[in-house]
């Protein structure tokens, strides 16, 4: 250090900056912790309805599904992971994840195939086409369980609409629900009908955000029809068919209320998808444990689909 520094001692600056960095840094800590608390704030009414009407029914279940119950439903004692392996070596697992399998494959493609057959054919309808969409719509405004007394009077036996149909075009009536090779079909034929305003909503949405220039250069290059399916509205419409694919399977294997009005699982069994088998065994039989049991593995089973679907599926969709 020179005479002149020793004589003249100067500051250094970064000791001047650190208490201006410290104070700095505090009050953006303190920013971003208000910023929190208000997030949280916002979010705390829905919070509290997750909570009450998710988490604590969850929580629930997995308690019931360890214990075992009596006629009255109350807490007998705590059986472990008896209900789960009575469960697995019973059948009714794999009994009804087959049912509700056989349901899903029944219902979930044909009901987007036509709603995006339906979608396609009323994107370009010059005239009534505010019609055609009210009328493709309606179902989604319809309770299940008013939809499911409808359909009841149309496969009635002897007075319903669609076997009379089928007597005028010289074929004879079909026992739609009585018979246990034709109940899940007619089931899965009501699910189809009641989906189709959800399906056809969205997919119309996703085709109203294809930009009509691309249509229109791929005419101006001789592109037809078919061509313009393949290569411009099935990829740019992939994000709300993956969409539409994980709703409606979820919502599959969620299927009770057509199912309780139309079959009540019958006959024999044929239509008793898994939702309907945790309802009979929890609110019929009074064994909420061996029902908990059953909603925990379909939790388990739905969410292994749901991530397959993602892993797979996904690497099929064009985000742009």
């Amino acid at each position: 250090m020179s005479e002149l520094e020793q004589a003249i001692p100067l500051s250094r600056p970064e000791s001047r900056t650190v208490p201006a960095v410290r104070s700095r840094r505090l009050s953006l800590h303190r920013l971003k912790l208000r910023e929190q608390l208000l997030a949280y704030l916002f979010l705390a009414p829905s919070l509290v309805l997750f909570g009450v009407f998710l988490f604590y029914p969850l929580l629930q279940s997995v308690y019931l599904s360890l214990h075992s119950t009596d006629p009255a439903g109350r807490i007998a004692g705590f059986i472990g992971f008896d209900n789960f392996a009575a469960l697995l070596s019973s059948g009714l697992f794999l009994k009804g994840i087959k049912v509700t399998a056989m349901f899903t494959l029944l219902t979930v493609p044909a009901g987007i195939l036509v709603s995006l057959v339906l979608a396609v054919l009323t994107r370009h309808l010059l005239r009534g086409k505010r019609v055609f969409q009210l009328i493709f719509s309606l179902p989604v405004v319809m309770a299940v369980g008013s939809a499911a007394v409808i359909w009841k009077f149309l496969f009635h036996p002897t007075l319903g609409m669609l076997n009379y149909l089928l007597e005028l075009a010289g074929l004879p009536p079909v026992a739609w629900l009585i018979n246990p090779d034709t109940a899940l079909l007619s089931v899965s034929l009501m699910t189809v009908w009641m989906n189709l305003g959800f399906n056809y909503i969205m997919l119309s949405s996703g085709l109203l955000g294809i930009p009509e220039e691309l249509y229109e250069s791929a005419r101006m290059d001789g592109a037809g029809g078919s061509t313009l399916l393949r290569r411009i509205t099935l990829p740019l419409l992939s994000p709300t068919l993956f969409f539409v694919l994980v709703v409606s399977v979820i919502g599959a294997f969620q299927t009770f209320g057509q199912i309780n009005i139309l079959t009540a699982g019958g006959p024999i069994d044929s239509t008793n998808v898994f939702v309907y088998s945790i309802y009979r065994e929890a609110f019929v039989n009074f064994r909420f444990g061996m029902g908990s049991a059953q909603a925990l593995l379909l939790f388990v089973v739905i969410l292994l689909l749901t991530l397959i679907q993602f892993k797979w599926v996904e690497k099929k969709v064009h985000y742009q």
